[in-house]
């Protein structure tokens, strides 16, 4: 949560990520036209945009070999110029992630990168977004988009959900504007897209099933971090994924892989390995990291504690807070200095469709930090649900607030969360490490449980060692092997 940068998507960029999704299916294209001015123009537009949602780009040599290699994939494509057209972007997002946007511009996570084993998978995953932009599904789409644009999806999240059932509102609750956007891709659709990246794959001399292997690796994290949450659902994770059910393609994707021509193709393991050493893992320290039920933002010097049973997504505009009997986000909002008129506003801003107002306004005082807080009774077509904003003054020109939904009747879910925001000083701000990929050379007596140890989780963590590098439960590691382990430091 880096919330001094932005507040919300602009108007042109969620204009153009409505029509970045997948849809379609037809023949699957073995060539395509140039990328059009037009397509240039809408993706030039939102670009800056989305940059900054999903916490900017990122340099160095880790963001230059994955540029490299998504460029060298789209010459695959058939598209006129490609190497030169594509815009490839590793971008600074702790939630493992890849998309694409009209005029070729093609984003993955760090986040999904360290969880690749390859540079055969990292090829697969940038195919499959070079497919969508080759298949045009953006275009496609555009008048269905159009059709279903969200309600306030330009301001506070919680407005694009008042209106829709309570389930609705809960799970949409923990969306942000940009991935809320880029979410409802239909099966066909990203089935079409892993079929292209197979063929893109097959024609650089990778091995084509690099993209069945990386949908495996994606699908164990999905189901590891249902259970660390206590989702039952490990299909669709809550952070949104343009790509949802990967388990479900797996099969598929191996198939046609085979069908292509499996044997014999490169992964360029060692290598791969060798240029992610020192990737960041995990939260970065500049925008706030969760920690077990502790959110800690060293730079803007706060920490709060969320209630037990829930658990947060930490994303650069906000942080999400999700549980049974509720979510919530924290963020931010102009503020003037009068608290009362912060919530006030933030009210005001929730739904386009109608006023809600909160029943009362009260002030009081949270381990020294001024705040004040209000709760509105939402009615919607299925029933109702209570929303609270509770906002803290932590200078004369800087407050932030929580925004929590609940089914009406249930405010106090949120109580002790409220309670427990905090200031932290300057020490504890400093002791924050962040975590990164360390690449190490498993030696002749190393087993899992051993470099699992090394890990830095104190939970989990032969679960995590053997998702982080692939490896399922009957799996064991050589001498010899080259392994991902996460470390701290800086």
């Amino acid at each position: 949560m880096s919330l001094t940068k932005r507040l919300a998507v602009s108007t042109t960029a969620a204009a153009a990520l409505a029509l970045s999704g997948c849809a379609g299916t037809g023949n699957i294209p073995s060539a395509s036209a140039p990328i059009t001015r037009s397509e240039a123009q809408i993706g030039a537009e939102a670009h800056p945009q989305l940059l900054a949602e999903f916490g900017g780009a990122m340099s160095g040599t880790h963001a230059q070999y994955v540029r490299q290699v998504g460029q060298n994939i789209a010459v695959q494509s058939g598209l006129g110029n490609a190497r030169e057209s594509f815009t490839v972007s590793l971008v600074n997002s702790p939630v493992n992630n890849a998309f694409a946007i009209p005029g070729g511009y093609v984003y993955t996570t760090r986040q999904l990168v360290t969880l690749m084993n390859n540079e055969a998978e990292l090829a697969a995953v940038l195919g499959h977004e070079v497919g969508h932009v080759a298949a045009r599904h953006s275009q496609r789409r555009q008048a269905k988009a159009q059709q279903n644009s969200l309600l306030g999806v330009l301001g506070a999240v919680v407005g694009s959900v008042i209106g829709g059932g309570v389930g609705q509102q809960l799970g949409q609750l923990a969306m942000q504007s940009s991935q809320l956007l880029t979410l409802r891709f239909s099966r066909s659709q990203e089935l079409e897209a892993d079929e292209l990246g197979i063929r893109y794959l097959n024609q650089a001399g990778y091995d084509p099933r690099a993209m069945g292997t990386v949908l495996r690796s994606l699908a164990m994290q999905n189901a590891l971090d249902a259970r660390l949450q206590g989702r039952d659902d490990a299909r669709l994770p809550e952070w949104a994924s343009t790509h949802p059910d990967p388990a479900s393609r797996v099969q598929t994707a191996l198939s046609k892989a085979q069908a292509v021509g499996a044997a014999g193709g490169i992964t360029s393991r060692d290598t791969f390995l060798t240029r992610i050493d020192g990737l960041i893992y995990g939260d970065d320290p500049e925008q706030g990291i969760v920690e077990g039920r502790q959110f800690i933002h060293p730079e803007l010097r706060l920490a709060f504690t969320a209630p037990q049973g829930f658990y947060m997504i930490n994303s650069p505009s906000a942080v999400t807070i999700s549980g049974q009997s509720g979510k919530a986000q924290l963020t931010l909002a102009p503020y003037n200095g009068d608290l009362g008129s912060y919530v006030t506003s933030v009210f005001a801003g929730l739904s386009e469709q109608q006023q809600v107002r909160p029943q009362g306004l009260q002030r009081t005082t949270v381990n020294g930090l001024p705040a004040a807080y209000g709760t509105a009774r939402v009615n919607n077509s299925n029933s109702q649900v209570d929303v609270t904003v509770f906002a803290y003054e932590f200078a004369n020109d800087r407050a932030y607030h929580f925004t929590a939904i609940m089914p009406a009747g249930r405010s106090s879910a949120f109580n002790s969360m409220f309670g427990s925001m905090r200031r932290i000083d300057a020490q504890t701000a400093a002791n924050i490490q962040p975590r990164h990929v360390e690449v190490v050379t498993v030696g002749s007596g190393d087993t899992v449980a051993g470099l699992a140890r090394r890990m830095a989780y104190s939970d989990n963590q032969v679960e995590r060692f053997r998702v982080l590098n692939g490896l399922t439960a009957n799996e064991n590691v050589r001498a010899g092997q080259k392994v991902k382990i996460v470390a701290r430091g800086r």
